[in-house]
């Protein structure tokens, strides 16, 4: 099985790898990564663990408070501490004490790791029997300078947001049947006591897209109010509803981020069919998905097929019949450089 960094290894997708596409037993994982980019501006590279401790345990209590379940296993007196502070049991610097006591004990070692490998490039090194703390690199200071970092907080926030609801629902990560609304951009999933909101659609599809249009390439963000603001596109497009259209259209397997010039401009989509090999694009994004642990994994499996055969199938089918519905078939006229 291919793995993210293998494919692509920037800076970047490393640290994409690390957080969005590893297997977690925990959310500790979430919280650092969150801590991190929280601290990105401080001078100082070394951080002590006094230092981590309340940022770190304060993302962590924010998502008790809503996700009683935040690790695989039915105990843990860290996050015991954590709900004892959250219920005003416990004052801020008792919260911190046990933090750094409790807090840290295998979520630094196995940060870096994703599919039992630890990645080439580190974002920080582990110093905490020399000087009590973790020392950033400089390919962490590289990572945030980038543009495409302003997104690294949402993508964060949403797979911690679909981890964290499968284990309150009791259910594992693969059970998780995301569905989309598309008016409020939000994935979510229905329950037998109703609908659960989980997650923003953009900050969950931007991990694989990595902040580039799905068809030109060009920079998109995920941050509202912003320019390069995305939209979430429908590759076979919404008018094939209602046509007996082979696929269903509003599946996640249908969704993806374009930037405002593909989607709805002077010489975008709009209802015509992307071209032959822009399928085989989102051929591509989909299997990765499938190939991976995350979350999306098995709507997308249970949506188009449970084999490689079986999906690449499904999409010509839907390929088949479109073309045959809508004619004409397009594709971006300005391209970019690929980076997925």
């Amino acid at each position: 099985m291919t793995t993210f960094f293998e494919n692509d290894p920037t800076i970047q997708n490393y640290w994409r790898s690390i957080i969005l596409y590893g297997r977690n037993v925990a959310s500790y994982k979430f919280a650092l990564a969150k801590t991190l980019i929280d601290l990105k501006k401080r001078k100082n590279d070394l951080i002590k663990l006094e230092e981590l401790a309340d940022p770190f345990s304060n993302h962590l209590c924010s998502h008790l408070k809503h996700s009683v379940k935040q690790i695989t296993s039915s105990n843990s007196q860290f996050l015991n501490t954590l709900r004892n502070f959250i219920d005003e049991k416990i004052d801020s610097d008792k919260k911190n004490q046990i933090t750094k006591k409790l807090g840290f004990n295998n979520v630094i070692d196995a940060f870096h790791e994703v599919n039992g490998k630890t990645i080439p490039k580190l974002f920080y090194i582990d110093e905490r029997k020399e000087s009590g703390g973790i020392r950033l690199t400089d390919n962490f200071f590289e990572l945030i300078k980038l543009k495409e970092s302003e997104n690294f907080l949402n993508e964060v926030e949403a797979r911690w947001r679909l981890v964290e609801t499968a284990w309150s629902l009791g259910v594992s990560v693969k059970l998780l049947e995301v569905k989309h609304d598309k008016k409020k951009e939000i994935f979510f999933i229905n329950t037998s006591k109703g609908r659960i909101d989980v997650t923003s659609s953009k900050n969950a599809l931007n991990g694989y897209q990595k902040s580039k249009c799905f068809f030109c390439f060009d920079y998109i963000s995920v941050i509202k109010k912003s320019d390069n603001l995305s939209d979430v596109d429908h590759f076979f497009p919404e008018i094939l509803k209602g046509t007996g259209f082979l696929g269903y259209v509003d599946g996640i397997w249908n969704l993806v981020l374009a930037c405002k010039k593909c989607n709805r401009g002077n010489n975008g989509k709009f209802t015509k069919l992307p071209t032959i090999k822009l399928l085989e694009r989102l051929n591509k994004r989909n299997e990765y998905f499938c190939s991976s642990h995350h979350p999306l994994k098995e709507t997308i499996m249970s949506q188009t097929g449970y084999n490689v055969d079986q999906r690449k199938y499904f999409l010509q089918k839907c390929f088949n019949d479109a073309k045959n519905k809508l004619i004409h078939t397009w594709e971006p006229l300005q391209k970019g450089i690929s980076t997925f």
